[in-house]
C-alpha cells in the first residue's frame, strides 16, 4: 500500500470508462430484444448462460423450494436487516403539500410513486441478498405498486435460493430468469412476458452497466456505478487493527476497489501497514485484496485532521470512516461522502448489511453531486398551480412582459385575453 502526497492522491485519474467492443455487443443485444422480444431472451440466455429455459418467470413452487434451501439463521438475519432498512427509509418519505394564499391562489406539490420498477440482480454467488433488500425496499416504501426483479439463471435453470428468499422478504412481485444486457433491454422496452418499467436499478457487470447507460432516457436508471471505495480518517488514538480491517473489507470487493487512509500520525500509518500484512494472510479473497491495495490503495500523512477532512472532501468517497476521538465534533467538516461512519464501533460493514441506510451509494467521486439510493429515487414530484382571478390580474402584466422579452407572443396572449375580457372563464 503506497504512501502518497496530497497532490498525488487528489490528482488520481478516474478509471477508463470507454469500452467500444462491449458497447457494440450491447447495442446488438438491445436491438435483438426490441425486435424479437421473448424469443431473443430465450436465445441469448442459452448463448450467454448456457441454459435452455422453458419459461422466463419464476414459479411459486420455485420460491417455496428456495425457502427449503436456506438456513433459519440466514432468514432471521435477513428479516431483521429488512426491518432496519424499511424503518430507516420510512423516515425519508415526502408528503404532497398545498399552500393557499389570501388572494385565493393555491400552490403545491403532488408526490407520486413510479408505476413499475425493475431491479437487476447479478447471478450465482455474486448475487448478494443484501443488495436485493437495498434496491427493493426503498421502492416498496415509496409505494411503487409493481416491483419486478431480473436475474440470470444458474446452470440448472433455477435462481440462487438466497436471492429468491431476499426478493420475497423485500416485497418483489415477480422474478424473471434473465440477465445481462438482454434483461435491461427487456425492462426498458418490454417483451411479451416482461412489461416495460419506469426505472431500472441494481448492479451488474460491464454489459449490464453499458446497457443501462444505453436505455437511459427511455427509462430512468439509478446510476452507472464504478468500483467501490472507502476513505478512513484516523488519528493517533485509533486502533491500527481496526483501521487495517476496514481497509481490507473494502479491498476484497474488487481489484479496482479503492481503500485510502488519511492520518496525521506517521506512527499509526506504520502500524496499519504491519496490520495489513498480518490480516491479509487469513483472507479467502487474499489475492483480490492484495491487488486492490497495491494498485488502488494509499496512505497519506496529513499535517492535521483539518487537512485530512479537506482531502476527503476532494476525494468525495463512497464510504467515509471517522476513526478519531470525538468524531461528532468533526462531522460538520464532512461535505462530500456517500455515507459517513462515526467511531470505532461503526465499521462500514454494518452499513452494508444491517444498520438501515442504503448501501447503494455514489462512487468514484460522484458524491460531490449524487446521493445514495433512497425513497426519493422512486417518486416523482408534480407541481400544482391554481391561480385566482385576483392573482392573475395582479401578476399577468409581469408575465406578459417576460413573455414578450423572450419573443413568445402566444404566451403573452394567453394572459391578455383573460385580462381584456375581465374574467377567467365560465367557472369564474
Amino acid at each position: 500500500m503506497a504512501k502518497v502526497t496530497r497532490d498525488e492522491l487528489t490528482k488520481r485519474k478516474r478509471l477508463e470508462s470507454r469500452h467500444p467492443k462491449e458497447e457494440q455487443v450491447v447495442r446488438e443485444i438491445i436491438q435483438s430484444v426490441r425486435e424479437q422480444g421473448d424469443s431473443a431472451l430465450y436465445r441469448l440466455t442459452e448463448q450467454f448462460d448456457g441454459v435452455r429455459l422453458s419459461a422466463l418467470q419464476v414459479t411459486p413452487e420455485e420460491i417455496d423450494d428456495a425457502w427449503s434451501q436456506v438456513e433459519e439463521d440466514f432468514v432471521q438475519a435477513l428479516k431483521e436487516a429488512a426491518e432496519r432498512i424499511r424503518s430507516y427509509h420510512e423516515k425519508q418519505k415526502r408528503n404532497s403539500w398545498f399552500e393557499p394564499a389570501e388572494d385565493g391562489t393555491i400552490l403545491g406539490q403532488l408526490v407520486r410513486p413510479l408505476t413499475r420498477v425493475g431491479v437487476y440482480v447479478p447471478g450465482g454467488k455474486a448475487a448478494y441478498p443484501s443488495t436485493v433488500l437495498m434496491n427493493v425496499i426503498p421502492a416498496f416504501v415509496a409505494g411503487v405498486p409493481e416491483i419486478v426483479m431480473v436475474t440470470p439463471p444458474l446452470p440448472d435453470g433455477t435462481v440462487y435460493a438466497p436471492t429468491l428468499v431476499a426478493a420475497y422478504i423485500a416485497g418483489v412481485h415477480t422474478v424473471y430468469k434473465v440477465g445481462g444486457a438482454q434483461a435491461i433491454a427487456a425492462l426498458a422496452y418490454g417483451t411479451e412476458t416482461i412489461k416495460q418499467v419506469d426505472k431500472i436499478v441494481g448492479p451488474g457487470n460491464i454489459y449490464v452497466a453499458l446497457a443501462k447507460q444505453a436505455v437511459y432516457g427511455q427509462v430512468d436508471i439509478d446510476s452507472i456505478a464504478g468500483p467501490s471505495d472507502v476513505t478512513v480518517i484516523a488519528d493517533e488514538k485509533a486502533n491500527p487493527a481496526y483501521v487495517a480491517a476496514d481497509l481490507l473489507a473494502q479491498a476484497e470487493h474488487d481489484p479496482l476497489a479503492s481503500a485510502i487512509l488519511l492520518t496525521p500520525s506517521s506512527r499509526l500509518a506504520e502500524q496499519v501497514v504491519v496490520e495489513l500484512k498480518r490480516q491479509l494472510d487469513s483472507l479467502e479473497r487474499k489475492e483480490i485484496a492484495a491487488r486492490s491495495l497495491r494498485d488502488r490503495g494509499a496512505i497519506c500523512i496529513t499535517q492535521d485532521l483539518n487537512e485530512a477532512f479537506a482531502i476527503a472532501n476532494q476525494i468525495a468517497p463512497e464510504h467515509l470512516e471517522l476513526l478519531i476521538e470525538s468524531p461528532w465534533d468533526w462531522i460538520h467538516q464532512v461535505k462530500n461522502a456517500g455515507a459517513v461512519f462515526l467511531g470505532q464501533y461503526s465499521p462500514e460493514a454494518v452499513g452494508d448489511y444491517f444498520a438501515g441506510p442504503n448501501h447503494v451509494l455514489p462512487t468514484e467521486g460522484t458524491a460531490r453531486f449524487f446521493s445514495g439510493l433512497g425513497v426519493d429515487s422512486f417518486v416523482k414530484r408534480v407541481s400544482v398551480v391554481a391561480y385566482s382571478r385576483e392573482a392573475l390580474f395582479r401578476d399577468g402584466p409581469k408575465v406578459m412582459t417576460l413573455a414578450h422579452a423572450e419573443g413568445l407572443g402566444a404566451h403573452a396572449a394567453s394572459i391578455s385575453i383573460r385580462l381584456e375580457t375581465g374574467k377567467v372563464g365560465e367557472w369564474d
